[in-house]
C-alpha cells in the first residue's frame, strides 16, 4: 500500500517536473509595438538650411579715384532716389586714368542697353502669363481646369510681376551708372555727389570714415529689404529633382507660422563645398520668393527650407515598418497575436513615412520597428498603439 502511494507521489512530481520544464521552455511573444497603416497626407520634401537676402541690391562704387568724406548714414537709414549718399573729392585724372574711365561709360552703356532689353522681355512675359490667367479663371468658372491648374497660372502671373519690378530696378541702377561713369570720364574736379539710384535703405557701409580710394572702391550696399528671396544651397543630386514653380515651406525663421515661397531658379552652375565632417559636396543655389515678407525678417537671416517635390493623400505607414528582403518590400502584419510577414509595394517615400501602392489596406496594424526575432507565425505581446 505504501509503496502504490509512494509510486503515485513520484508520478505527480515527475508531472509537475515536465510540465514546469515545458512552461519554461514555451516560445515567449515577443514584444512589439504597432502602427496603423492609414490614409493621410504625404509630402516629399527636400530639407535644407538656407539664408534671407534682399532680392535687389546696389552697390554704391567711387567712379574714380579720390577722398571721400566720412558717410553721414547708418545702417537701415532709408534713402529716396536722387538722394546724395556719398561726397567724393576727385583726384586728377592721367591719361591712363582717363582711358579706365571711358571704357567704364562704355560698359555701363552696354549694360544699360541690356536692362532696357531686359525690361522689354519681362513685360512681354508678364503680358503673355496675365492673358494665361484669363483663361484659367474662364476654363475654372466652366468646370473645365482644375484648382491647381488654375493656382499654378496665378502664380506665374505674381512671378512676371516680380520679374518686371526687378527688371525696373535694375534698368534704374544702369541708368545711374551710365551718368557717373559719364561724370567720371570728363574729368570732373572738385567735389562729385554719388546719389542713390533707387529708394530704399542701407543694408551694409564697409567703412564710415573719411579715407581716399581707388576707383571702384564700394562705399555702401542700398536695397528694400521687404522684397525678400531665400537662397538654399541643396546637394547636387537633390537640385536636378526642383523645378521652378515649386512650393518652399520656411520654418525656423523665429514666427509662429512657417512662411509659404516658391522657387524661382535654380542656378545652372554649381559649386564646391566642404561640409562640417571635412568632406567636399557639390552644391547648387536654389532661390525662391516669399509669397510675403514679414516686417521683423531681414537680410542674411537664417531659416530651414522645405522644397516640397510631390504631395497627396495615401495609404502610408512609418518608414521604419518596412525592410527589405532581396529586391521586395515586406512588413510584418499582426492578426490573432501572431505576426505575419507580407509583400507590399513602396511608392513615394518620406523619411519618416512611406506610401504603400499594394499588399496593405487601410486599418492593418503592422510592427513599428521589426528586429530579427521575428518570423513568420510568431507570437507577439504588443507593448503600444
Amino acid at each position: 500500500m505504501n509503496l502504490g502511494r509512494r509510486h503515485v507521489g513520484w508520478g505527480v512530481a515527475g508531472a509537475l517536473v515536465l510540465a514546469l520544464v515545458a512552461y519554461a521552455l514555451r516560445p515567449v511573444p515577443v514584444p512589439v509595438d504597432l502602427a496603423t497603416a492609414s490614409l493621410g497626407p504625404l509630402q516629399v520634401t527636400v530639407d535644407e538650411e538656407g539664408r534671407t537676402r534682399v532680392r535687389d541690391r546696389y552697390v554704391v562704387v567711387a567712379p574714380v579715384a579720390g577722398r571721400v568724406s566720412r558717410l553721414a548714414l547708418v545702417e537701415g537709414a532709408s534713402v529716396d532716389r536722387g538722394a546724395v549718399v556719398a561726397q567724393l573729392f576727385a583726384a586728377p585724372l592721367d591719361p591712363r586714368g582717363r582711358e579706365e574711365a571711358v571704357a567704364r561709360l562704355h560698359a555701363s552703356e552696354d549694360a544699360q542697353s541690356a536692362s532696357a532689353a531686359g525690361v522689354t522681355e519681362a513685360r512681354a512675359a508678364l503680358a503673355q502669363a496675365r492673358r494665361a490667367r484669363w483663361r484659367a479663371e474662364s476654363l475654372f468658372t466652366r468646370n473645365l481646369l482644375s484648382a491647381e491648374q488654375r493656382e499654378q497660372a496665378a502664380l506665374a502671373e505674381t512671378t512676371g510681376m516680380q520679374r518686371v519690378e526687378a527688371a525696373d530696378f535694375r534698368a534704374q541702377a544702369a541708368a545711374h551708372d551710365v551718368e557717373q561713369a559719364r561724370a567720371a570720364s570728363t574729368g570732373a574736379r572738385g567735389v562729385l555727389r554719388l546719389v542713390s539710384p533707387v529708394r530704399g535703405q542701407v543694408l551694409r557701409i564697409p567703412e564710415k570714415s573719411e579715407r581716399v580710394v581707388v576707383a571702384g572702391t564700394p562705399l555702401l550696399e542700398l536695397g528694400d529689404p521687404a522684397r525678400l528671396e531665400v537662397v538654399a544651397d541643396l546637394l547636387s543630386e537633390d537640385a536636378v529633382k526642383v523645378k521652378p514653380g515649386d512650393r518652399m515651406i520656411v520654418t525656423e525663421w523665429g514666427g509662429d507660422r512657417p512662411l509659404e515661397a516658391h522657387v524661382r531658379l535654380v542656378e545652372p552652375s554649381g559649386f564646391t563645398k566642404v561640409s562640417a565632417l571635412g568632406v567636399e559636396e557639390q552644391r547648387v543655389n536654389v532661390i525662391a520668393d516669399l509669397d510675403k515678407t514679414p516686417p521683423q525678417l531681414g537680410d542674411g537671416y537664417r531659416v530651414e527650407t522645405q522644397i516640397v517635390l510631390w504631395e497627396g493623400t495615401v495609404l502610408k505607414v512609418p518608414a521604419s515598418a518596412l525592410f527589405q528582403d532581396g529586391d521586395q518590400w515586406r512588413v510584418f502584419v499582426v492578426r490573432d497575436g501572431r505576426a505575419r510577414s507580407r509583400i507590399v509595394q513602396a511608392g513615394h517615400r518620406h523619411p519618416f513615412e512611406v506610401e504603400i501602392t499594394g499588399g496593405l489596406a487601410a486599418g492593418d496594424l503592422v510592427v513599428r520597428h521589426p528586429t530579427d526575432k521575428l518570423a513568420d507565425g510568431v507570437r507577439v505581446a504588443v507593448r503600444s498603439r
